[in-house]
Protein backbone atom coordinates (compact mmCIF):
# COMPACT_ATOMS: atom_id res chain seq x y z
CA UNK A 1 0.00 0.00 0.00
CA UNK A 2 1.40 3.36 -0.80
CA UNK A 3 0.34 6.62 1.00
CA UNK A 4 1.26 10.18 0.96
CA UNK A 5 -0.40 12.95 3.08
CA UNK A 6 -1.32 16.50 1.95
CA UNK A 7 -2.65 19.74 3.57
CA UNK A 8 -5.09 22.20 2.40
CA UNK A 9 -5.07 25.18 4.86
CA UNK A 10 -4.08 23.13 7.59
CA UNK A 11 -7.07 20.62 7.27
CA UNK A 12 -4.97 17.49 6.05
CA UNK A 13 -5.20 14.43 4.88
CA UNK A 14 -3.68 10.92 4.13
CA UNK A 15 -4.01 9.87 -0.08
CA UNK A 16 -3.96 5.60 0.31
CA UNK A 17 -3.59 3.55 -2.97
CA UNK A 18 -5.22 0.25 -1.38
CA UNK A 19 -5.02 -3.09 -2.99
CA UNK A 20 -8.41 -3.84 -1.74
CA UNK A 21 -11.32 -1.35 -0.64
CA UNK A 22 -10.76 0.07 3.02
CA UNK A 23 -12.77 -1.21 5.83
CA UNK A 24 -14.12 1.14 8.40
CA UNK A 25 -11.48 0.02 11.24
CA UNK A 26 -8.60 0.28 8.79
CA UNK A 27 -10.10 3.64 8.03
CA UNK A 28 -9.45 4.72 10.90
CA UNK A 29 -5.98 3.24 11.96
CA UNK A 30 -4.90 5.06 8.62
CA UNK A 31 -6.71 8.98 9.81
CA UNK A 32 -4.02 8.74 13.19
CA UNK A 33 -3.11 12.18 13.34
CA UNK A 34 -4.52 13.88 10.19
CA UNK A 35 -8.04 14.97 8.92
CA UNK A 36 -9.25 12.09 6.97
CA UNK A 37 -8.31 9.14 4.55
CA UNK A 38 -8.43 9.67 0.46
CA UNK A 39 -8.85 6.45 -0.72
CA UNK A 40 -7.85 6.06 -4.39
CA UNK A 41 -10.63 3.87 -6.49
CA UNK A 42 -9.58 4.80 -9.68
CA UNK A 43 -6.81 7.08 -11.39
CA UNK A 44 -6.10 7.52 -15.02
CA UNK A 45 -4.74 10.47 -16.51
CA UNK A 46 -7.04 13.67 -15.97
CA UNK A 47 -9.71 11.56 -13.94
CA UNK A 48 -9.17 10.04 -10.02
CA UNK A 49 -12.24 8.56 -8.15
CA UNK A 50 -11.73 8.51 -4.27
CA UNK A 51 -13.60 7.72 -1.18
CA UNK A 52 -13.44 10.01 1.74
CA UNK A 53 -12.88 8.94 4.83
CA UNK A 54 -13.49 10.60 8.32
CA UNK A 55 -11.07 9.32 11.34
CA UNK A 56 -14.17 8.11 12.89
CA UNK A 57 -14.37 5.87 10.67
CA UNK A 58 -17.59 7.13 8.43
CA UNK A 59 -17.29 7.83 4.53
CA UNK A 60 -18.19 12.02 3.90
CA UNK A 61 -20.04 12.69 1.06
CA UNK A 62 -17.53 15.32 0.07
CA UNK A 63 -14.69 17.14 1.25
CA UNK A 64 -14.00 20.47 -0.67
CA UNK A 65 -10.36 20.59 1.09
CA UNK A 66 -10.26 16.19 0.07
CA UNK A 67 -11.17 16.77 -3.69
CA UNK A 68 -8.97 19.53 -4.07
CA UNK A 69 -5.61 17.34 -2.52
CA UNK A 70 -7.00 14.74 -4.91
CA UNK A 71 -6.91 17.05 -7.46
CA UNK A 72 -3.51 18.04 -6.93
CA UNK A 73 -1.96 14.52 -6.69
CA UNK A 74 -3.05 13.26 -9.92
CA UNK A 75 -1.65 16.27 -11.46
CA UNK A 76 1.73 15.77 -9.86
CA UNK A 77 1.42 12.03 -11.04
CA UNK A 78 -0.01 12.54 -14.55
CA UNK A 79 1.14 16.42 -15.35
CA UNK A 80 -2.16 17.16 -16.64
CA UNK A 81 -3.49 20.58 -15.44
CA UNK A 82 -7.63 19.92 -15.38
CA UNK A 83 -8.75 16.90 -12.94
CA UNK A 84 -12.30 15.31 -12.69
CA UNK A 85 -12.57 14.29 -9.02
CA UNK A 86 -15.44 11.47 -8.38
CA UNK A 87 -16.61 10.96 -4.91
CA UNK A 88 -20.00 8.68 -5.39
CA UNK A 89 -22.67 9.71 -7.66
CA UNK A 90 -20.70 13.73 -7.39
CA UNK A 91 -18.39 14.89 -9.98
CA UNK A 92 -15.93 18.11 -8.82
CA UNK A 93 -13.96 20.00 -11.93
CA UNK A 94 -10.60 20.99 -10.66
CA UNK A 95 -7.97 23.18 -12.64
CA UNK A 96 -4.11 23.90 -11.09
CA UNK A 97 -3.34 27.53 -11.65
CA UNK A 98 -0.72 29.28 -12.34
CA UNK A 99 1.29 29.69 -8.78
CA UNK A 100 -0.23 25.92 -7.92
CA UNK A 101 -3.31 26.71 -6.55
CA UNK A 102 -6.55 24.61 -7.14
CA UNK A 103 -9.90 26.24 -8.25
CA UNK A 104 -12.68 23.54 -8.28
CA UNK A 105 -16.26 23.74 -9.66
CA UNK A 106 -17.61 22.21 -6.55
CA UNK A 107 -21.58 22.54 -8.66
CA UNK A 108 -24.92 23.10 -6.55
CA UNK A 109 -25.29 24.74 -3.61
CA UNK A 110 -28.64 24.79 -1.72
CA UNK A 111 -29.20 27.07 1.35
CA UNK A 112 -32.45 26.76 3.51
CA UNK A 113 -35.03 28.80 5.27
CA UNK A 114 -33.44 29.55 8.92
CA UNK A 115 -34.18 27.40 11.95
CA UNK A 116 -33.84 27.16 15.69
CA UNK A 117 -32.87 24.40 17.67
CA UNK A 118 -32.36 24.55 21.29
CA UNK A 119 -31.64 28.34 21.61
CA UNK A 120 -29.62 27.99 18.53
CA UNK A 121 -30.42 29.70 15.49
CA UNK A 122 -29.00 28.61 12.13
CA UNK A 123 -29.12 28.41 8.17
CA UNK A 124 -29.28 24.81 6.80
CA UNK A 125 -27.12 24.42 3.56
CA UNK A 126 -26.39 21.76 1.43
CA UNK A 127 -23.13 21.36 -0.84
CA UNK A 128 -23.57 17.68 -1.32
CA UNK A 129 -22.78 17.63 2.29
CA UNK A 130 -25.22 19.08 5.04
CA UNK A 131 -23.84 21.94 6.72
CA UNK A 132 -25.53 24.55 9.58
CA UNK A 133 -24.05 28.08 9.60
CA UNK A 134 -24.48 29.99 12.70
CA UNK A 135 -24.18 33.71 12.82
CA UNK A 136 -21.83 34.62 16.18
CA UNK A 137 -18.37 35.11 17.54
CA UNK A 138 -16.77 32.22 15.91
CA UNK A 139 -15.28 30.66 18.93
CA UNK A 140 -18.66 29.86 20.17
CA UNK A 141 -17.90 26.80 17.59
CA UNK A 142 -16.85 24.68 20.43
CA UNK A 143 -20.17 24.67 22.41
CA UNK A 144 -22.23 25.04 19.15
CA UNK A 145 -20.46 22.68 17.23
CA UNK A 146 -20.79 19.47 19.00
CA UNK A 147 -24.73 20.47 20.24
CA UNK A 148 -25.76 20.69 17.01
CA UNK A 149 -24.07 18.13 14.67
CA UNK A 150 -25.54 15.48 16.97
CA UNK A 151 -28.54 16.83 17.40
CA UNK A 152 -31.89 14.89 16.46
CA UNK A 153 -32.73 17.27 13.53
CA UNK A 154 -29.83 16.05 11.76
CA UNK A 155 -30.15 11.79 11.59
CA UNK A 156 -26.49 11.88 10.03
CA UNK A 157 -25.09 14.39 11.73
CA UNK A 158 -24.18 18.00 10.54
CA UNK A 159 -20.99 19.86 9.69
CA UNK A 160 -21.52 23.21 12.28
CA UNK A 161 -20.08 26.36 11.39
CA UNK A 162 -19.90 29.87 13.37
CA UNK A 163 -19.08 33.01 11.32
CA UNK A 164 -18.98 36.37 11.85
CA UNK A 165 -19.63 39.03 8.80
CA UNK A 166 -16.13 41.12 8.51
CA UNK A 167 -17.90 43.61 5.13
CA UNK A 168 -18.97 42.96 2.06
CA UNK A 169 -17.26 39.66 0.65
CA UNK A 170 -15.84 38.88 3.54
CA UNK A 171 -16.65 36.26 6.83
CA UNK A 172 -14.30 34.90 9.49
CA UNK A 173 -15.65 31.38 10.76
CA UNK A 174 -14.68 28.25 12.59
CA UNK A 175 -15.78 24.80 11.72
CA UNK A 176 -16.87 21.90 13.32
CA UNK A 177 -16.45 18.63 10.96
CA UNK A 178 -18.78 16.21 11.76
CA UNK A 179 -16.89 12.89 12.56
CA UNK A 180 -13.66 15.22 13.43
CA UNK A 181 -14.43 17.39 16.03
CA UNK A 182 -13.06 21.47 15.30
CA UNK A 183 -10.32 21.48 12.16
CA UNK A 184 -8.21 24.20 10.87
CA UNK A 185 -10.37 24.99 7.39
CA UNK A 186 -13.01 23.36 5.15
CA UNK A 187 -13.85 23.79 1.86
CA UNK A 188 -17.42 23.04 1.59
CA UNK A 189 -17.84 25.00 4.98
CA UNK A 190 -16.79 27.76 3.34
CA UNK A 191 -19.26 27.66 0.61
CA UNK A 192 -21.71 26.64 3.28
CA UNK A 193 -20.42 30.04 5.28
CA UNK A 194 -20.42 32.08 2.18
CA UNK A 195 -23.83 30.90 0.68
CA UNK A 196 -25.41 31.46 3.69
CA UNK A 197 -24.03 34.88 4.68
CA UNK A 198 -24.27 36.30 0.98
CA UNK A 199 -25.93 34.33 -1.21
CA UNK A 200 -24.10 35.47 -4.65
CA UNK A 201 -20.70 37.06 -5.73
CA UNK A 202 -17.26 36.80 -4.72
CA UNK A 203 -16.77 35.64 -0.88
CA UNK A 204 -13.12 35.49 1.31
CA UNK A 205 -13.51 33.05 4.28
CA UNK A 206 -10.80 33.53 7.05
CA UNK A 207 -10.24 29.98 8.90
CA UNK A 208 -7.71 29.86 11.64
CA UNK A 209 -5.88 27.64 8.95
CA UNK A 210 -6.24 30.08 6.06
CA UNK A 211 -8.39 32.07 3.26
CA UNK A 212 -10.07 30.23 1.11
CA UNK A 213 -11.94 32.29 -1.83
CA UNK A 214 -15.61 31.03 -2.82
CA UNK A 215 -17.31 32.56 -5.68
CA UNK A 216 -21.25 31.86 -5.97
CA UNK A 217 -23.25 32.56 -8.86
CA UNK A 218 -27.25 31.49 -9.57
CA UNK A 219 -26.52 28.57 -6.77
CA UNK A 220 -23.55 27.49 -7.95
CA UNK A 221 -20.00 27.54 -6.32
CA UNK A 222 -16.48 27.88 -7.01
CA UNK A 223 -13.76 27.18 -4.73
CA UNK A 224 -10.05 28.76 -4.77
CA UNK A 225 -7.39 27.39 -2.66
CA UNK A 226 -4.12 26.07 -1.89
CA UNK A 227 -2.78 22.50 -1.74
CA UNK A 228 1.02 21.39 -0.35
CA UNK A 229 2.51 17.97 0.14
CA UNK A 230 3.81 16.91 3.15
CA UNK A 231 5.22 13.68 2.43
Amino acid sequence: MRSSTWRALGNSYRVVEAEKSLSPERARELAAGVDGVLEIVSAEGGAVAIVIWNPDGTRAELSGNGTRIAAAWQAERTGEREIRVVVGEREVRARVLEGGEIEQDLGVVEVGEPEEVDGVRFVPVSVGNPHAVVLGDPAQVLTIGPLLETHPRFPNRTNVQVARIDGPGEVTARVWERGVGETQSSGTSAVAVGAATHGEGEVLVHFPGGDLLVRLSAGHATLVGPVERID
